[in-house]
């Protein structure tokens, strides 16, 4: 798979979860992208997962191992905390992040990169602006559409 075809899967899942809550398709913005392929090929020489400091940006990272590992698969994984956030109390939660990232309405750009070794892939998605400001989940984080 390319690199362009890589970014277009993980863009394209985004936006189809985006869809169901009501969010507006992202964009990709090729500086965002290699902001995050650097920090994926960071993340692979280390072997270690770490939100990069101080980027500005909204981040998800995503690593496995094993198997050939496609974009969809990261960002379903992040989606998949969907059952776990509390929509009664809308707000940032450790277990549901990745979940609300994906689908925050104010978020408008994603930088997509990765970095992959034998059977190991490290997925870092980068958001502008970025999501998962307190007090701000309610108008930004909607409930599935039926």
């Amino acid at each position: 798979m390319s690199v362009q075809q890589f970014e277009r899967e993980v863009l394209d899942a985004h936006n189809k979860y985006r869809a169901m809550h009501g969010a507006k398709p992202l964009t990709l913005n090729p500086k965002l992208n290699q902001l995050a392929t650097e920090w994926a090929k960071y993340l692979l020489a280390r072997n270690c997962m770490q939100h990069r400091p101080n980027s500005g940006y909204g981040e998800n990272i995503y690593m496995a191992s094993g198997g050939n590992l496609g974009g969809a698969d990261a960002v379903r994984s992040w989606y998949e905390e969907v059952s776990e956030y509390q929509w009664h109390s809308p707000s940032f939660q450790f277990n549901t992040g990745h979940f609300t990232q994906v689908v925050w309405k104010g978020s408008i750009e994603l930088g997509v990169g990765f970095a992959k070794r034998g059977s190991t892939i490290f997925v870092v998605c980068n958001y502008n602006p970025p999501g998962n400001y307190n007090n701000m989940f309610r108008e930004n984080v909607a409930p599935r559409s039926r």
